[in-house]
């Protein structure tokens, strides 16, 4: 009995690995005064996804508008009190504890007491802003002053070189008439981008009788509303009579000059100065105090803003979260949703504990209810299958219970990527890049906000960064290669005759200048084959090339097979449980057969020659032998093509069941539905054991949405399904291949790279104070070059094809994609920015 029990355990709990989670549609019955707190208790508990049960009703007539537009009116003051913060660059401290959402009563003084600063905090802005209006005022009238002296010197300059005669005439339509000789002048400040502008102007309303001089404020003058630096400049303006000193004024005014009282006599001049001085004095000592006190303020918010922007922020999710529910005619709030079948009893105990803070009478209601709604998927996943679910769902979510790659996808994608980046070196340095983002997870979490996208991609990618790097030192090994090189730990089975050694050891140092054309044939070769991967000699021979092509071609092709066969064999496990018994019998069992009949007999064919053929025999050519099988059907095997006895019958054997396949694939499943309607039903509306039809709201718009499919739609789908499964068969397996070039390709650049940089580079021999600052320069060349090219750049394309492989070669054997997310009412995932609304 125990063992029978463990069995089935064990059963279970792979079952819930390899699936979603199962869901239950639950209906809950809420009391209106302690709904806010059961939805505040269900939001810390993320477990249930709301239904929206006011689908037809406006945004604007739902039954918590108002509280919405409080909340919504808390953002903006606490927006209101993040912008001062950040325009006096004061620190936010990063490290804060998550409160909760507050109680009704909290949220009534969390209000008052934002109105209450926002209110203190304008009123400070306006009356700091006024007194800097103030002081930079006094400021340019203080620059006006002290350009006077010179501006007065020009003006008597220009009495005594008689140019008020061409000023002014003794009688002037324009200045009104008869007219003084005296000069009268006006004084200010302009902006300076805007002397050119004043003095066309100037010149052309006065028709030349006005003069302008100008002199730069060195002194940088700020805005008092925005407090940015403006270049400004003192001016003044000459002019006669009384029309003209009108005009003048209103150009001031246009270009927004700031005029200001100027005495011609040097002794009031000085006095203004004098009490400009003392004001400005005043006025700073003011200023000082006034951003004190508001920094004081700031300071005091600062401490609480992290915290009242996430309590308002999960105040307003309620409200909007309650907005779906509607209202019974005995007052109660119903609301509807999903919620996993495991966590039934949280969410009992949530509702419980809120409504005993709410000092509720009515308790909540909980209901489960069966339905043929499709339910929403919900796979639990970890700081690990984090990544590799989002490769799965960027695809397609995976529909509600079927299998989840995802958990195959953690191995074979590494896998399928460290077989096209194979370098030990290459490998080990991402998988160190990998693991500095793992061990170091926390110190960045807490700054996610302040880093860039790219950076914030590869932080959340850090695990499948660090996986893909530990396979490619895996797959380096195997390939025998670290930065283009060979490393010989076990001993070269390869004894050339003209080999040369530097010195006779373990090492087996190897002469870098010989190049050998490997033969086994000879007496070069022990007949031990190295232990692990490839042996190191390989890496000196002519014949390199060739060897290691063929070897990872074949390669390519039987973990091609390999990962396919096993797609199709998920295929059984998906029908099995959804109980399509005939889309066993119709589909799995001929694609299985067809696929094996073509591409698994090529598999075996190189397993075969591998193990019955040496260099000493003929060794046919595979890919001739399979295109043979087709063209020369059943006929006599062409001289040096036989691998084994019977080989033509067995061949014609593998045609014809492949062949027969295809009809199989093609009309029996379309045949057998129209036989038996029943069938039919069974395989196109499948019904899980534990969802019956129950009459609930939106279940007869789905039902409605089911179409009777009929024969001729069924053999629609079915000849374009088997069209694209025996094609899919010759591409899919040639797009395997891809394992073959990129390693091919990582391997050539990675010696092109070693064999012209840094060899060259160590290979120059000037002097001994030249030669270590070449070493340093071409290393550092190289390493650069390795990074940004080799690791970076290779790297993003094998992680590209990787993808692609996973998609489309793997993924259309048995994988629907056709379900939607489960988006529980969660406030950790409006927080992390997972929820949308």
């Amino acid at each position: 009995m125990t063992g029978v029990a463990a069995g089935m355990i064990s059963e279970a709990d792979m079952s819930k690995l390899l699936r979603s989670e199962e869901m239950t549609l639950v209906q809950i019955f809420l009391s209106q005064e302690a709904s806010y707190n059961c939805i505040r208790e269900l939001g810390e508990l993320g477990a249930v996804q709301f239904a929206d049960l006011n689908e037809g009703v406006n945004a604007f007539s739902r039954n918590y508008v108002s509280e919405i537009r409080r909340s919504e009116e808390m953002e903006r003051r606490l927006r209101f009190f993040a912008g001062e913060i950040e325009r006096e660059k004061l620190p936010v401290p990063a490290d804060y504890k998550v409160p909760q959402a507050p109680n009704p009563k909290d949220l009534i003084d969390l209000e008052a007491t934002l109105e209450q600063l926002e209110g203190e905090t304008r009123q400070i802005n306006a009356n700091q802003e006024a007194l800097l209006r103030n002081f930079y005022e006094l400021k340019e009238l203080k620059h006006v002053l002290n350009s006077a002296s010179t501006f007065f010197q020009e003006g008597a300059a220009i009495q005594q070189e008689g140019l008020k005669e061409r000023l002014t005439p003794k009688y002037d339509e324009e200045a009104g008439g008869n007219i003084s000789r005296h000069l009268s002048f006006l004084c200010g400040v302009i902006n300076r981008s805007k002397i050119p502008v004043f003095e066309r102007v100037l010149w052309r309303a006065s028709r030349g009788k006005a003069l302008l001089r100008h002199m730069e404020i060195e002194e940088p003058l700020k805005d008092p509303a925005t407090e940015e630096e403006i270049s400004k400049s003192t001016f003044i303006v000459y002019f006669q009579g009384e029309q003209l000193k009108m005009r003048v004024k209103k150009i001031c005014e246009g270009l927004g000059a700031t005029t200001y009282p100027c005495k011609e006599d040097w002794e009031e001049r000085r006095q203004t100065e004098a009490e400009v001085d003392k004001r400005l004095e005043e006025l700073t000592s003011i200023l000082n105090e006034t951003k004190n006190h508001r920094f004081r303020m700031l300071n005091t918010v600062v401490s609480s803003i992290n915290s009242w922007i996430i309590q308002v922020r999960k105040v307003k999710a309620i409200w909007y979260t309650m907005n779906k529910f509607k209202k019974t005619e005995t007052g109660l709030l119903h609301a509807e949703g999903w919620c996993p079948k495991l966590q039934l009893n949280e969410v009992d105990r949530a509702l419980k504990r809120g409504a005993q803070s709410a000092g509720s009478e009515v308790a909540p209601i909980l209901n489960t209810v069966t339905t043929r709604r499709t339910p929403p998927t919900y796979h639990r996943t970890n700081k690990l299958t984090k990544g590799y679910q989002a490769i799965i769902d960027a695809y397609g979510v995976a529909s509600y219970q079927e299998i989840n790659p995802a958990i195959f996808t953690i191995i074979t994608f590494p896998f399928l990527f460290g077989i096209m980046f194979g370098d030990i070196g290459h490998g080990f340095i991402m998988f160190l890049a990998g693991l500095y983002l793992v061990l170091k997870e926390g110190y960045f979490t807490k700054r996610l906000k302040s880093y860039e996208e790219i950076f914030l991609m590869m932080f959340h990618g850090r695990y499948i960064i660090m996986m893909n790097g530990l396979f490619a030192v895996y797959a380096g090994f195997l390939y025998n290669d670290i930065f283009s090189l060979s490393i010989n730990i076990f001993g070269s089975s390869w004894q050339p005759t003209n080999y040369t050694r530097y010195e006779k050891n373990s090492s087996h140092y190897i002469n870098p200048d010989a190049i050998y054309g490997l033969d086994p044939i000879g007496d070069e070769y022990n007949g031990d084959p190295y232990l692990f991967g490839i042996d190191p000699f390989w890496n000196l021979a002519e014949n390199k090339l060739t060897f290691v092509n063929s070897y990872k071609m074949k390669l390519a092709v039987i973990l091609g097979l390999t990962q396919m066969t096993f797609g199709l064999i998920l295929s059984f496990f998906n029908y099995k449980f959804k109980g399509k018994t005939l889309n066993i019998y119709c589909t799995f069992l001929p694609q299985m057969i067809f696929l094996q009949c073509l591409i698994g007999y090529l598999v075996f064919m190189i397993f075969f020659k591998w193990f019955a053929c040496d260099a000493t025999t003929d060794q046919p050519s595979l890919l001739i032998c399979l295109i043979n099988m087709f063209l020369k059907f059943a006929g006599e095997i062409d001289e040096g093509m036989q691998l084994y006895p019977m080989q033509r019958y067995i061949q014609a054997a593998l045609v014809v069941v492949a062949v027969i396949c295809v009809p199989w694939m093609f009309v029996a499943k379309p045949i057998i539905e129209h036989m038996y309607p029943r069938v039919r039903q069974a395989s196109y509306a499948p019904i899980p054991q534990n969802y019956q039809q129950f009459d609930n709201e939106g279940d007869d718009e789905e039902e409605e949405g089911e179409e009777d499919h009929g024969m001729m739609d069924v053999m629609v789908h079915q000849g374009i399904e088997t069209i694209e499964f025996t094609l899919g068969c010759i591409s899919n397996t040639a797009s395997y291949l891809r394992l073959w070039a990129l390693s091919l390709a990582h391997a050539e650049l990675s010696e092109v790279l070693w064999s012209m940089v840094m060899q060259a580079g160590l290979g120059m021999d000037i002097n001994k104070y030249v030669n270590p600052i070449l070493i340093i320069v071409t290393f550092s060349f190289w390493a650069v070059l390795t990074v940004a090219i080799l690791i970076v750049m290779e790297g993003l394309s094998a992680f590209l094809h990787a993808l692609r492989l996973h998609w489309v070669e793997f993924q259309n054997k048995f994988y629907e994609g056709e379900g939607h997310l489960f988006a529980p009412f969660s406030f950790e995932r409006m927080l992390n920015g997972a929820d949308d609304e």
